[in-house]
């Protein structure tokens, strides 16, 4: 049963690709999940984090400094900058190109930790970046958007912030509390825990997509692109920055793994809290989701058979036991 689960939340990719063109299909069937709902949704993606984590996991940060700073300062440098160009250099509609801003500022996504694990990259080093880069956006995605999307349209960066530490914050601080106070039932809620994650995304994008599916069909092509785009540059020049900075093929990865995919549920319900008059600012968000997914698994396949292979002594020192060559 454990491994079932398992390998239904690794299919993530295929959920969401299925759940979004079944709403461009038809519409009602993802619609009714909207508003509240979506929210709720995300606080359940984020609760569902937050169980994972112990506080020995935020100490190990001191650990790793200088690996982890170098992940955050690639996630809020490279797609934040890679967004606003994207945005500019397609002449993207003002909605479509706020909407493609804003999911650029946004922290990692948990699906990163899922895509880590299948490329048999660094797993804990992934759940720290996601876990700083979480705790981070609560400030630097309302700066971040306010910066680059202002001169768009009006953006209100305190509201931002206020509910990005509601939806994100205060879950994870309750699923932490939660796994150091009640571990029996994390032991229960631990397996089933990823999938339900994957599924609340799957329904989060396909509302999002049906909601606005006409719109799609008529600016559809330009923002595929632009989102393709958009995530191409965060896992390859995520990859590069990381190996310029004197990170190891594998943690190479990992960061380009962290910068690549983004928590576009967290700019879903952003959009559709601050920009109530302009429902296509969601819209780059809801696809930002599908393709993050496509690429990162696409990544991971191909790494999972790619092993790792240490170029120094000191890679190889480092790196997991299951990428050191053996003899």
């Amino acid at each position: 049963m454990r491994r079932s689960l398992e390998t239904a939340a690794n299919l993530f990719p295929l959920w969401v690709l299925a759940a979004c063109g079944a709403a461009m299909i038809h519409p009602p069937w993802f619609t009714w999940f909207k508003g509240e709902a979506i929210v709720i949704g995300l606080a359940v993606i984020m609760l569902g984090m937050g169980i994972t984590l112990s506080l020995d996991d935020f100490a190990r940060v001191a650990t790793r400094p200088v690996t982890v700073a170098i992940g955050f300062a690639a996630q809020f440098l490279i797609m934040p900058l890679a967004g606003w160009g994207v945005a500019t250099i397609m002449n993207l509609d003002t909605p479509l190109a706020v909407g493609l801003i804003l999911v650029a500022c946004c922290p990692g996504g948990t699906a990163s930790n899922v895509v880590t694990y299948i490329a048999r990259a660094d797993v804990a080093l992934s759940v720290l970046m996601t876990t700083c880069s979480t705790i981070g956006a609560v400030v630097l995605t309302p700066l971040l958007t306010k910066l680059l999307a202002g001169r768009l349209i009006e953006v209100d960066a305190w509201g931002l912030f206020l509910s990005t530490l509601q939806v994100v914050v205060l879950p994870v601080i309750l699923g932490v509390a939660i796994n150091r106070w009640f571990p029996r039932i994390v032991i229960k809620v631990m397996p089933v825990a990823p999938l339900v994650s994957v599924l609340m995304i799957a329904m989060v994008c396909a509302s999002i997509i049906g909601q606005n599916a006409s719109q799609i069909l008529t600016s559809g092509l330009s923002l595929v692109v632009s989102v393709v785009l958009l995530h191409g540059i965060g896992f390859g020049v995520g990859y590069c920055f990381a190996r310029l900075t004197g990170c190891d093929r594998n943690v190479s990865r990992t960061i380009s793994i962290e910068v690549g995919m983004q928590n576009s549920g967290l700019g879903v319900v952003l959009a559709q809290k601050h920009f109530p008059t302009e429902p296509l600012v969601a819209v780059p968000c809801a696809i930002s989701s599908v393709v993050h997914s496509v690429i990162g698994s696409l990544l991971a396949g191909a790494w999972r058979n790619i092993p790792a292979t240490p170029g120094s002594p000191k890679e190889a020192a480092n790196a997991p036991v299951h990428n050191r060559p053996t003899r």
